[in-house]
C-alpha cells in the first residue's frame, strides 16, 4: 500500500530593509504633509503561489508531498508544484511509483483532498484499490456510499467499499504512518522554506526524506 500526503510549505518572506519615512525625517519647516512610502521590492519567490494556510491565512507557499509506505514507515516519492489544489495528483504519483519500482501499488491511501473521480476510475481499470473518504452530498436525503447514475465502475466500487467497516479501519490508520512522516520532518525543521526556485525547493524536500529514511532504516535493522 502506498500512502500519500500533501503539505504546503510556506515560502520565506525577508522583510524590507528599510521603513517609510516618519515625521522625523522632514526638514525644518515643512509643512506636515503625508510621507511617500519607501520603495520596497518583493523578495517572495516568484514560481511560489499564494495559498491558505492551515491557520486561515494566504502567503506564498509550495506543495510538497510525501508518498510513504505503510508498513515501514518510510518515504517512496517526493513531488512538488506549486498548486494550491491536491486533486488531480493521486494518478500522477501512482505512475510516479511504478515507473519507479517497477509495479505499482495495489493499494493508495490518500485523505479527500485528492479524491478526483477521473483518478479513482482510472487507477481502479489498473488494478489498485483507493481508499479516501467520500465528499458528503449536498442532500442530506442521499447516502453518501450508494453509487449514483454516471458513476464508472470504479468509483462505484469506491464509494460501496468506504461505507464498509473494513475500509474505515484502514482509513483510521493514515494518522499514525502518513502524518507521522509528515510530522517527523516538521519535526526537523521542514517549517519555512529558506531557498528559491522549484528545484531547490525540492531539493530540501528529497533531503528530508532521505534523513527520514536513514532513521525508518535504524529502526528496522534494530528490531
Amino acid at each position: 500500500m502506498a500512502e500519500q500526503l500533501a503539505a504546503k510549505r510556506q515560502a520565506d518572506r525577508p522583510s524590507p530593509d528599510e521603513d517609510p519615512p516618519g515625521p522625523e525625517d522632514r526638514p525644518a519647516g515643512e509643512a506636515a504633509a503625508k510621507p511617500s512610502p519607501a520603495p520596497r521590492v518583493s523578495t517572495t519567490d516568484a514560481a511560489a503561489r499564494v495559498m491558505k494556510m492551515p491557520d486561515g491565512g494566504f502567503r506564498p507557499a509550495f506543495n510538497l508531498g510525501f508518498a510513504s509506505d505503510p508498513r515501514s514507515g518510510m518515504i517512496a516519492a517526493v513531488t512538488l508544484d506549486n498548486r494550491g489544489s491536491d486533486k488531480g495528483q493521486l494518478r500522477p504519483m501512482n505512475d510516479r511509483l511504478a515507473a519507479a519500482y517497477g509495479r505499482r501499488p495495489g493499494e493508495h491511501l490518500v485523505d479527500g483532498g485528492f479524491a478526483k473521480l477521473a483518478d479513482i476510475e482510472a487507477l481502479a481499470a489498473a488494478g489498485v484499490v483507493v481508499f479516501a473518504p467520500v465528499p458528503k452530498p449536498r442532500d442530506a436525503a442521499r447516502g453518501p456510499h450508494a453509487p449514483r447514475q454516471g458513476d464508472g465502475p470504479g468509483v462505484a466500487a469506491w464509494r460501496r467499499r468506504m461505507g464498509g467497516e473494513a475500509a474505515k479501519a484502514i482509513y483510521k490508520e493514515r494518522a499514525a504512518t502518513a502524518e507521522c512522516a509528515n510530522a517527523q520532518c516538521r519535526n526537523r525543521g521542514l517549517l519555512r522554506l529558506l531557498v528559491r526556485g522549484l528545484e531547490k525547493v525540492k531539493a530540501v524536500g528529497l533531503w528530508h526524506a532521505l534523513a527520514h529514511n536513514m532513521v525508518c532504516t535504524g529502526r528496522l535493522l534494530a528490531t
